[in-house]
């Protein structure tokens, strides 16, 4: 990311040309309103003339010359996902209610119970936190955990705390969205996923989908409705974010494709 200007995409690749790398998938974006170029690319390190020492090395010199902010990632680097629930059975959880700990146990995954109460948010969350440490998670996942996270909490984890929201933001923001869309007579209702912040529900948007309603449709067939497009909306966020597609700009969100 960097102030944009002609000659950058050739810059880029170049400096990938003249080392030895082979270009197997690259993205860019222009954003005419603040200015600024987004790029992605992935190359193929077979025959590259630079270790990672020197691969980062050059790659500042090069960010020097362009003012960039740049981030670079191997692909065989496994990032670790901590998930957060409410009732639900999501692999690696901490979870504010002991329902499905037998659930987790089958599968051999790690299932952390933390009551969250109003009265001891903070120490609640310190718990979380030490759990979260010991995991070494790289990534927190909100599935449907319906508790709202103090801004200390949020700030320590910004850019890498993903929520799911049942409605297609910004309409509904807020819980019984699915009551509240078909109070209004929608015909669609969606799901969004976002990076949280310290405003509920209105983080750098990551992925939306929408699904068709009608007046037929209960508050129950609403519900099931949103749920199953939930999973899907998650499920494609969580894996644009791993895989570094994902940039968030002064005017929202640049996802690559």
């Amino acid at each position: 990311m960097c102030p944009d200007r002609p000659g950058l995409v050739a810059a880029i690749s170049g400096f990938i040309y003249r080392h030895g790398g082979n270009i197997l998938a690259a993205d860019q974006h222009s954003d005419v309103e603040s200015g600024r170029f987004y790029m992605r690319v992935v190359w193929d390190l077979g025959g590259f003339a630079l270790d990672r020492a020197g691969t980062a090395a050059a790659l500042d010199a090069l960010g020097r010359d362009y003012a960039m902010e740049w981030d670079l990632r191997y692909s065989e680097t496994q990032q670790r996902v901590a998930v957060l629930v409410s009732k639900t059975d999501i692999v690696g959880v901490i979870s504010n209610h002991d329902d499905l700990r037998s659930v987790a146990s089958h599968f051999d995954v790690p299932y952390v119970s933390v009551p969250m109460r109003a009265a001891a948010r903070d120490r609640s969350e310190s718990e979380m936190q030490a759990v979260l440490t010991e995991w070494r998670a790289d990534l927190v996942v909100l599935a449907r955990y319906m508790q709202v996270l103090s801004d200390k909490f949020v700030d320590r984890w910004q850019g890498r705390l993903i929520n799911i929201h049942h409605s297609f933001l910004p309409a509904f923001v807020g819980a019984r969205a699915y009551r509240q869309a078909r109070e209004r007579g929608v015909k669609m209702i969606g799901a969004t996923a976002h990076y949280v912040t310290n405003e509920l529900d209105k983080g750098p948007i990551i992925e939306q989908d929408v699904v068709r309603v009608s007046h037929q449709d209960t508050l129950s067939d609403f519900i099931r409705k949103g749920r199953e497009l939930e999973r899907i909306v998650l499920t494609r966020a969580v894996r644009l974010h791993l895989e570094r597609r994902v940039v968030v700009s002064e005017t929202g969100t640049v996802v690559f494709s």
